[in-house]
């Protein structure tokens, strides 16, 4: 027990400064957060206390009340912060992927599965729901980026369902804190063996290609690849 004291304390420290600087960070992108936060503890304490007078017991209903109004502080703070958190990466390159990563248990995803030299990017998800491609970038390029990769998805896997979302806030496009939602809300239609199955085959696809035989450097002009496989062998 002496052991595991020492660890919890100096644990406690870190949580504080993670709760100080995810505040500190939310505070530049909403800058009422403060009020917001110390008027909602208020509220739910006075309405708790005043309960408690009315019913005869006002020390009980404080501590519930000083208790709810902890929590209910806590639930508004986090998903403050999360809205600040997202309006911070709307449009930076890379968000998409970010959320991808923290999608939840029961998906595989794999960012910049294409890209074009702009720097748009096509990432992907594989779940119960299927396939998913998640665009981020310009959407008059962005889009024949993410079409080449569905068709090349519905090739590999024909028996798989394959979505595809582009991320961002004009007509037609899903805003970066709906991503998760919207992919969580689609239908599931795979059991977790044909996910499996799904990952698999497309991991299979990743290594094949990551294994093909590729010149360093340029190619010079004029120079063919011989027919055969790799010019190494011969």
């Amino acid at each position: 027990m002496a052991r595991k004291e020492p660890a919890a304390d100096a644990a406690n420290p870190g949580r504080l400064k993670q709760i100080a600087l995810t505040y500190k960070m939310t505070r530049k992108a909403d800058k009422k957060i403060g009020l917001v936060l110390a008027g909602v503890g208020i509220v739910v304490f006075g309405v708790l206390l005043a309960i408690g007078f009315w019913i005869g017991h006002p020390i009980y209903l404080g501590i519930l009340g000083l208790l709810l109004a902890f929590l209910a502080t806590a639930i508004v703070f986090g998903r403050r912060a999360e809205r600040a958190a997202f309006g911070q990466m709307e449009g930076q390159p890379g968000a998409a992927a970010a959320v991808l990563d923290n999608i939840g248990r029961g998906w595989t995803t794999t960012p910049a599965v294409a890209m074009n030299r702009n720097q748009d990017v096509v990432h992907r998800a594989v779940g119960k729901a299927g396939i998913v491609l998640v665009a981020e970038g310009n959407p008059n390029r962005v889009k024949s980026l993410l079409a080449a990769e569905k068709k090349k998805m519905n090739r590999i896997v024909a028996d798989v369902p394959v979505h595809d979302l582009l991320v961002g806030t004009g007509e037609g496009q899903v805003e970066l804190k709906k991503l998760r939602t919207t992919m969580l809300k689609l239908p599931r239609v795979l059991s977790g063996p044909q996910v499996t199955v799904t990952n698999d085959r497309l991991r299979a696809l990743g290594d094949l290609m990551s294994n093909m035989p590729l010149p360093k450097g340029p190619m010079p002009k004029g120079m063919r690849m011989p027919r055969g496989g790799n010019p190494k062998q011969r």
